[in-house]
């Protein structure tokens, strides 16, 4: 059989996401194969990678918004923005409240600017950030403008020399949340710095579906594997559906455009103008474009 879909992977401390994806092409034997959502080495977590012809979902799937789980220590700072740097700043005590850490919390919800770390992928003049970093460089960045959509402490240790809090983040991609726990520190009038992070979710995948490299291992080999792989249509369920004909259907899978009145769309988002589209029988066909002013879907992404 071959593999088709999406493998959510729990990726382990220690791999870059390229590492993950090397490791998973040799498993499985397969060519076809990409990341979501590039994941730094230390960092934890879900992986969704697209296998097959789902590569071509990449693009979707990657800009959904990502759920993450970090700890933020209060009183230290370092050059990479976590501990795995070399401390800059350290303060021998921290006095805060916990209604004055909520109403910081509070305030970073929203659109945001966020200047990339010197350690990150992100390139200038074609160089990452973080070689110019092992060269001992630093060089002006553009802030980006990140949202968070949700905050929530997990949990406060507010005892100690430099207190700890854990959070949930809800954020939209690219969102730094090294940097992000720099800031609060920050609003906080401290240093701050990312102990760990855990990213638990890729838009509606998450962690308890992910699949570590031995059970990837062990599913190939019981010829299990696809029946925990996610359909492709199934891990971009955020986009709106619509069901054609089978004249229609046919003429989709010929990459042809398909006039619809306008009233067969009507229920889906105006800011919305990509589609799931299916045959009678419920066969994923792949995506298309509304264009409103011709009253025509274009096919984007066909999958014969």
């Amino acid at each position: 059989m071959t593999l088709e879909g999406i493998l959510p992977v729990w990726k382990p401390a220690g791999f870059t996401s390229h590492d993950v994806v090397a490791k998973v092409r040799r498993i499985l034997s397969i060519k076809r194969i990409g990341h979501t959502g590039t994941l730094d080495p230390q960092v934890t977590g879900v992986l969704p990678l697209c296998i097959g012809r789902a590569t071509r979902m990449v693009e979707y799937i990657q800009e959904l918004p990502k759920e993450y789980e970090a700890v933020l220590r209060i009183g230290l700072s370092t050059d990479t923005e976590d501990m795995t740097g070399t401390v800059l700043e350290e303060v021998s005590q921290v006095t805060l409240g916990e209604s004055q850490l909520r109403g910081v919390l509070e305030s970073f919800l929203g659109d945001i600017e966020q200047i990339p770390p010197m350690f990150s992928a992100v390139k200038v003049d074609g160089k990452r950030l973080y070689e110019l970093a092992r060269e001992g460089k630093e060089v002006e960045r553009k802030s980006r403008k990140a949202t968070i959509y949700e905050l929530e402490i997990l949990e406060l240790n507010m005892d100690q020399k430099h207190p700890e809090i854990r959070f949930r983040a809800v954020c939209s991609k690219g969102t730094y949340i090294r940097t992000l726990c720099v800031d609060i520190g920050r609003a906080l009038g401290y240093p701050a710095v990312m102990v760990s992070l855990i990213r638990t979710s890729t838009g509606n995948i998450r962690k308890e579906q992910c699949l570590t490299f031995e059970q990837i291992v062990q599913l190939k080999e019981d010829g299990s594997l696809q029946q925990h792989m996610i359909p492709m249509d199934i891990a971009i369920s955020h986009m709106p559906s619509i069901t054609l004909n089978d004249q229609e259907a046919l003429h989709s899978l010929q990459g042809k455009k398909i006039a619809l009145a306008a009233n067969r769309v009507a229920h889906a988002d105006a800011s919305q103008t990509i589609f799931r589209a299916y045959s009678p029988d419920e066969r994923f066909l792949g995506l298309f474009e509304w264009k409103s002013t011709s009253q025509v879907l274009v096919p984007a992404k066909v999958f014969l």
